[in-house]
């Protein structure tokens, strides 16, 4: 069926209804909804008449990547909650217990609420984050939502409807005062959520701004909406008011990004998604696409490969490849850093140079950007080889060092300086 283009989102209260689509037990059913009560579920029209493949269900990647799991959460949380459920609970109870459960989750990694919020004039900015000298990230307030969540996303907790979790602003005066004292800061990222679910108007509100300040050259936009909901691009009401808002941002001399998550090549076999591609390329924005690597969903190098070789030929540039990060169901999704480079390396030596641009596996770690650049045995030695290619220290962008070869390493904070040193680099201590 080809989809009219009229968004229809599902919410957790459907969820039992789109799961009877496949002939899952009253108890499975049950269990996934256990979840759901806990983790984020949304998901929309297109995802789910035009992605997923029902009779692929509960296998087909864009289910699992769109769809509650039973082991996102242990055994004993996704039965407490479905005791709740079954016993019809009151909300405030159902909140209180879900709250307990977040909180053992690490909802906010890599030092997001501390670390990484700017003061200007004596003030935070709460919505902003200023992790690299470089860049700045924006997190519009009517922004913090998604036209389809992913199971994975480390950003969970802006969807959980918990205040005191949530990155969010909508002063705009403030951030561009920031910007003009800041002037090393050459690229803004505004992120979410996804800011693509604002209208077109409500986007140029916090765009506008940043095209006054001169020191900004760059403007990313991060969005998961060319995969899941293509028809922003295409048929949405103010769709061509938003290329138009496109059009002069590059019009103002700056370099206009989509940061494109794309995590399965199925994402990219719909009409829709082609148009949508065209059009943003026909604004003069770029296209560089990025995702993580998702046990059970991509954790294959033919499909990464795919996945590049595609995104390339509808003119997209491969950017990064993630390692599932440090909160919310890690555990479930997450892919032993070892694997992970083993899948990288093998996808990489598929694509043509053009596709190459693609850097990874990477670790958005609490120090920065850190590649898992190989496997090596030194000094009798084996271990990882490693660099930073972003980080709060610029001075220790790009310098290769070595941890000790685990296994089962899933994230930086698990691995240890090789050859019994007490840190990677001077300033690089031991997580």
């Amino acid at each position: 069926m080809q989809n009219s283009g009229r968004f229809r989102s599902f919410t957790s209260r459907d969820l039992d209804g789109l799961l009877q689509r496949r002939a899952l037990s009253a108890e499975e059913r049950l269990k996934l909804r256990a979840v759901a009560a806990v983790l984020p579920f949304r998901t929309n029209e297109y995802v789910v008449d035009e992605l997923i493949d029902w009779s692929a269900v509960p296998d087909d990647p864009i289910f699992r990547l769109t769809f509650p799991q039973v082991g996102m959460l242990p055994e004993s949380d996704v039965q407490e909650m479905a005791d709740l459920l079954v016993d019809g609970a009151p909300a405030g109870r159902m909140q209180r217990a879900a709250h307990r459960i977040r909180m053992r989750l690490n909802p906010h990694p890599s030092g997001q609420l501390d670390a990484n919020v700017p003061v200007h004039e004596g003030r935070r900015l709460e919505g902003l984050q200023h992790k690299y000298p470089e860049t700045l990230l924006v997190f519009p307030r009517q922004g913090q939502t998604c036209h389809a969540y992913c199971t994975y996303c480390f950003r969970w907790p802006q969807f959980v409807g918990e205040s005191e979790l949530r990155i969010a602003t909508d002063d705009m005066a403030a951030t561009e005062g920031y910007l003009r004292a800041h002037p090393e800061i050459t690229s803004v990222l505004i992120t979410g959520g996804d800011p693509l679910v604002m209208s077109a108007d409500v986007l140029r509100r916090y765009v506008e701004p940043l095209l006054r300040v001169e020191s900004v050259r760059s403007v990313r936009i991060g969005t998961k909406s060319l995969a899941f909901w293509p028809y922003r691009f295409v048929s949405d009401r103010d769709a061509d008011d938003l290329l138009r808002l496109f059009e002069e941002v590059v019009t103002a001399g700056k370099h206009l990004a989509l940061m494109a998550h794309f995590t399965h090549p199925q994402e990219l076999r719909t009409r829709a998604v082609l148009e949508a591609m065209r059009r943003v390329r026909d604004s003069g924005a770029v296209i560089r696409c990025q995702g993580p690597l998702v046990r059970g969903i991509n954790d294959s190098a033919a499909v990464w490969a795919e996945l590049w070789n595609e995104t390339t030929r509808l003119g997209a540039i491969p950017y990064y490849q993630f390692v599932e990060r440090d909160t919310g169901p890690q555990d479930y999704f997450g892919v032993p850093l070892a694997r992970g480079y083993q899948i990288f390396r093998d996808a990489y030596a598929q694509v043509s140079g053009l596709a190459r641009t693609v850097r990874g596996p990477v670790m958005s770690a609490m120090p920065g950007k850190v590649v898992v650049d190989g496997i090596a045995e030194v000094g009798g030695e084996r271990v990882f080889v490693l660099h930073l290619i972003q980080a709060r220290d610029p001075d220790l962008v790009n310098r290769p060092f070595f941890a000790v070869y685990d296994e089962g390493a899933t994230w930086f904070t698990d691995l240890k300086p090789a050859f019994g040193g007490g840190e990677f680099l001077p300033g690089l201590p031991f997580p």
